[in-house]
């Protein structure tokens, strides 16, 4: 590719031909905003927030949108440009609420940094704020469409990398918005709630729905005891919320943590995670024997099976009838560990501590309640604990550590896995290969690992082909529901986590710009396997005791009422 040298405030800079003065900028070291333009995303350029002057052109040109000439001048920080940019911001803040310090964004909102950098004290305009209602008909997500600000990110995320297509535009020109697919809420749109737009979004126009003053109320009544389960994912990027690395809060500092919140007792999500392997790998080697419903695709992801149930319902049998860990968890909080410590099931408060916004519609589907309970109570995202640990002065990354109470509190390598892409199907690779009589001198899987967008490798059971994909994002997932549609799919056992990375990225994360960031989270979640003295789900000696006092069997009659779920089809109004 031919190199191009160009003059940027007066410093020479040589990038490929192609290069965007935006990429060229930052080569040089000169930082241009950008409110619009997103990292993983398609050039929009609709904010134009990073116009840049150009020798030789009359008007101001987008420097996301305008690729580079060899010789070409370009200055940045001229008055006229300076101007051009608060000019623009005055006229978004024109139309955005002014309640910052009530907004869940303050602090890591896009604009807000955008109207400080620039100095943006008074506005020239007059006030013209929508006054449009907030829509909280999803369990997960809230959207508040006065204070979106037309970047289309969230529509890009939605319809090219999740291709749900819940998103979309209505009206021209002054009156445009963004809205659901269809003229009511999002959750009568196709929406799975998987959060990627809660991440896209760089303003507060799409949230989580936060649930922690339900779970305070919980906590301070004498009558309830509350129960918190913690998911892999959610320890790892924690501590980016206190500014450590991913990974450096150690689980037993957050253990700690939620108990000096006041949570009664502190268990894990692993512990179901391991167990989930049991079920949901024996599931496999009954399918493989029958050779019915092959491929068998995983169930852990809620937003991904919505993303079936909407527009593959003609393929549901292909999904393990495995609930997630959550649910599983869940239903042996209030039968089994209820059981075991002697608590009387109607004062349990099940909470789990999840990396997902999916998880909150999952924890209200009404097929979850097994344990003649609701399975799981309250969900609260990662970012939601971090909030609560801020609002009650607690730095967990400050604690000595604490150990999780007994029962459903001990987990494998395995378990950890469940945070990353590929790591359900790892985790379940190494206790199927085990359990079909053979011994893995390598427990690393590879070719499940990493980025990539569909991953595949071939393992030997009985000397047998079996050929097993792993896909994140819900575009990828499509691809391959299309060949099982088809009857065209070479594999047995797929792995589908609708967010990328896995759960590592998920929707209650904290925010993450891009997927380098999901891939040092990854790394954290690869670390904490190989550092764990177990690292195979059927290791687990609490769950070997689980089967022994309550379950019976693998796979038994009480393990299925339990463990195990169906799903049916669901409304697609588009």
């Amino acid at each position: 590719m031919t190199a191009i040298t160009v003059n940027i405030n007066g410093i020479k800079t040589t990038v490929p031909g192609g290069t965007s003065i935006l990429q060229a900028a930052a080569e040089a070291g000169v930082q241009i905003p950008t409110l619009c333009f997103h990292p993983d995303q398609e050039v929009k350029a609709n904010c134009r927030i990073c116009v840049v002057e150009v020798e030789g052109q009359k008007n101001l040109v987008p420097a996301c949108a305008t690729a580079v000439s060899e010789g070409m001048v370009i200055k940045t920080a001229t008055r006229r440009v300076l101007e051009a940019r608060r000019t623009i911001l005055e006229l978004i803040l024109s139309r955005h609420p002014q309640d910052c310090l009530h907004c869940a964004r303050s602090g890591s909102c896009e604009l807000q940094k955008l109207a400080a950098e620039y100095d943006v004290r008074h506005n020239r305009f007059p006030r013209d704020e929508w006054q449009l209602p907030l829509d909280y008909s999803t369990p997960g997500i809230v959207r508040d469409p006065n204070k979106c600000v037309l970047c289309h990110r969230c529509i890009e995320v939605c319809t090219a990398v999740q291709t749900v297509n819940a998103l979309g535009l209505a009206n021209r020109g002054y009156d445009t918005q963004v809205v659901p697919s269809i003229d009511h809420g999002l959750f009568e749109s196709p929406c799975v709630m998987c959060g990627q737009c809660i991440h896209a979004c760089p303003v507060g126009a799409i949230t989580e729905r936060d649930q922690i003053d339900e779970l305070m109320e919980a906590i301070s009544d004498p009558e309830k005891v509350v129960v918190t389960q913690i998911a892999p994912a959610v320890r790892l990027a924690l501590a980016e919320e206190f500014g450590d690395e991913p990974g450096g809060l150690r689980m037993e500092q957050l253990v700690d943590g939620l108990q000096k919140i006041g949570f009664d007792y502190v268990l894990h999500t692993n512990f179901a995670a391991d167990l989930t392997i049991w079920e949901e790998g024996n599931e496999l080697l009954e399918r493989l024997q029958e050779g019915k419903n092959l491929p068998m695709f995983t169930s852990c992801c809620p937003g991904w099976v919505r993303f079936a149930e909407v527009y593959y319902p003609g393929s549901l049998n292909h999904l393990s009838t495995c609930k997630s860990p959550q649910q599983m968890f869940g239903a042996l909080v209030k039968t089994y560990w209820a059981e075991r410590m002697g608590i009387d099931p109607e004062k349990i408060v099940s909470v789990s501590i999840m990396p997902c916004t999916a998880k909150k519609y999952e924890a209200v589907r009404p097929e979850m309640i097994d344990s003649r309970y609701a399975d799981v109570d309250l969900v609260l995202t990662t970012r939601e604990i971090a909030r609560l640990f801020r609002m009650t002065g607690i730095n967990p990354l400050k604690l000595a550590g604490a150990p999780f109470a007994p029962w459903m509190g001990e987990y494998t390598g395995a378990a950890v896995l469940f945070g990353a892409s590929g790591g359900v199907m790892e985790a379940a690779l190494r206790t199927v290969c085990e359990l079909e009589g053979g011994t893995l001198e390598k427990l690393d899987f590879h070719d499940v690992r990493g980025m990539k967008g569909v991953k595949e490798a071939t393992v030997y059971l009985n000397g047998k082909a079996v050929r097993v994909a792993v896909a994140h994002s819900l575009s990828n997932a499509r691809a391959l529901m299309e060949q099982v549609a088809a009857g065209e799919s070479p594999y047995q056992f797929i792995e589908v986590m609708a967010c990328p990375g896995g759960c590592i990225g998920g929707g209650g994360q904290p925010l993450t710009p891009t997927d380098q960031d999901r891939a040092r989270r990854m790394k954290a979640v690869y670390d904490e396997d190989r550092s764990r003295r177990h690292r195979k789900a059927h290791e687990n000696q609490e769950v070997k005791a689980l089967y022994e006092d309550y379950l019976g069997s693998v796979m038994s009659h009480k393990a299925h009422e339990l463990l195990h779920t169906r799903y049916t089809l669901k409304r697609k109004n588009t």
